[in-house]
């Protein structure tokens, strides 16, 4: 499984369930990404959608608690449910993409990180651990620096050792 996550500088992810910023490369990379896979959210990252609506083209499961929550796509009330629902793909066509608890729950389980780091400081209500930080992840890959509106970000793809 992989995650995808854009952070800024103290590794926020997010404030008041909305991204920090709108960068429209880091959202065509999350779809060039994510499109034709997989992607597994929390229910407020679905709530936080267009319309609040499942993203097109891609298989969407959500994963809530609430026993009697439902939405417009496949929904598992634990973490044993989305696996087993999970056994009918290629763990390389999983992307998790949020929010926070989501990132925080799933983020022992992946192998491959795509985080687009924007180069400001927000302020984020929601964070994502800094890989930077641990000794079992390294990063393999960064684009060169991009800018928007003068805010400067990199694509990178980090991998647990």
């Amino acid at each position: 499984m992989r995650i995808i996550v854009a952070v800024d500088n103290n590794w926020g992810i997010g404030k008041d369930n909305n991204l920090l910023t709108y960068i429209p490369n880091d959202l065509k990379y999350f779809k060039e990404k994510t499109f034709g896979k997989v992607v597994v959210m929390g229910r407020k990252t679905l709530e936080s959608l267009p319309g609040q609506k499942p993203l097109l083209g891609r298989t969407n499961i959500v994963l809530s608690s609430d026993k009697e929550y439902t939405a417009d796509c496949t929904v598992c009330h634990s973490e044993e449910e989305l696996f087993k629902e999970l056994e009918q793909y290629d763990s390389n066509d999983v992307y998790i993409i949020g929010g926070a608890k989501v990132y925080a729950d799933m983020l022992e389980k992946c192998d491959t990180y795509f985080i687009t780091k924007i180069f400001n400081t927000f302020d984020a209500d929601r964070h994502f651990e800094n890989l930077d930080k641990r000794q079992d992840v390294e990063l393999v890959w960064e684009s060169d620096m991009q800018e928007h509106k003068g805010l400067q970000y990199k694509f990178t793809e980090y991998r647990r050792k």
